[in-house]
């Protein structure tokens, strides 16, 4: 039975973060009734034209189960400052990590939410933050070839664009290890219509993570790729998710 949502409005607020150069722009939401233990829940947009704003329902919607939630615009995207030409998945790592530390108490569990390209991030801050982390939800994930995490995403002539275009190079990221050892709650959404991702790699993704965690698969035959956009606009569809991962 799907749980109901608490009642008391959410309060969001804005806020800007400096780290790694640029300056952040995030979004927060509070809870009315906190969660026991508490919970911040962290949400991680795609690649290209991605952005916190889409993910704002989403985010209000863990909020209302009583938990913290956190967006940012990483850098080159939305109001956050940098180029994206100059950004990477190694930048994305440690620019979320940072607003975690700064932001998150560390007492709180947490639970990562990521898009697309951030199917890697993800992983890379389960790896750092180990067994605070009690839930992943993956929307259309991509992983990446671990020569690929330092380098610059360049203007799509880049030796990045040249990596991860090479077929079956994603096989050597590092990313599918820890999601086979992750043992908590696991959520993969895979659109109907997939035109960005190779099924191989959604197959490989929801592998790893059936190994060891309590893992659910939501299937949404209506989709595309841009899950973000999707579930802003279905809200059923973001309850699913939200059920799937605070159980």
């Amino acid at each position: 039975m799907t749980q109901e949502f608490l009642a008391t409005e959410p309060v969001l607020s804005a806020f800007s973060f400096a780290c790694d150069g640029e300056t952040l722009s995030c979004a927060e939401a509070l809870p009315g009734v906190a969660r026991t233990p508490a919970t911040t829940v962290v949400l991680l947009h795609g690649a290209g034209g991605g952005n916190k704003a889409r993910l704002a329902p989403l985010q209000a919607d863990f909020a209302a189960r009583g938990c913290r939630a956190l967006a940012l615009d990483f850098s080159g995207h939305g109001e956050s400052t940098g180029a994206l030409r100059e950004l990477s998945l190694r930048r994305r790592s440690a620019q979320a990590a940072a607003v975690v530390e700064g932001r998150v108490p560390d007492a709180d569990r947490l639970v990562f939410v990521g898009f697309s390209m951030s199917g890697q991030t993800v992983a890379d801050l389960v790896a750092r933050f180990g067994a605070r982390v009690t839930g992943v939800g993956l929307c259309a994930p991509a992983v990446y070839a671990a020569e690929a995490w330092p380098l610059p995403f360049g203007a799509g002539d880049s030796r990045f664009t040249e990596i991860i275009r090479t077929p079956d190079r994603w096989r050597e990221s590092a990313a599918l290890d820890v999601y086979r050892g992750f043992g908590e709650r696991a959520v993969l959404v895979v659109p109907g219509t997939d035109a960005v991702i190779p099924p191989a790699v959604t197959a490989a993704v929801g592998a790893a993570l059936a190994t060891r965690a309590r893992f659910e698969r939501i299937e949404l035959p209506d989709a595309d790729h841009a899950l973000g956009a999707w579930l802003r606009d279905h809200a059923e569809d973001r309850r699913r998710l939200v059920d799937a991962l605070l159980g």
